[in-house]
Parts: structure tokens; C-alpha cells; sequence
């Protein structure tokens, strides 16, 4: 069994739980057909909880 670490904002650091809003920062992936999504998205992406993203928008 692996052990990862809980996904958390890049800004505030609070834990990205189901069903949160979340943007992700990534880049578009070459290859196709994979199938572990949170996987790749917690070893590929940076997440951004839907407040800070509001607020960083709202800035400006």
C-alpha cells in the first residue's frame, strides 16, 4: 500500500477534500490513455483551493 500525502492549496495549504472546488496548474499531457487521474494530477499538477483562486482574480 502507498502513502501519500493529503492534496492541499499552494497558497493557503489547506487540504483539498472530496467534492472541493480545486484548480489545478499543469501542463496538458503528451501521452493518452491514462487512468489513475488523481494520481497524475497530484504528481503532475499544483492545486489552488476555489478561495485563494478568487481572491488572486479579484487582485487583479
Amino acid at each position: 500500500m502507498v502513502l501519500w500525502d493529503k492534496p492541499k492549496c499552494n497558497f493557503c495549504e489547506k487540504e483539498i477534500k472530496g467534492d472541493d472546488v480545486v484548480f489545478v496548474k499543469m501542463r496538458y499531457p503528451k501521452r493518452k490513455g491514462f487512468t489513475e487521474i488523481k494520481t497524475y494530477l497530484r504528481n503532475e499538477g499544483k492545486f489552488i483551493c476555489e478561495e485563494c483562486f478568487n481572491s488572486k482574480l479579484n487582485q487583479s
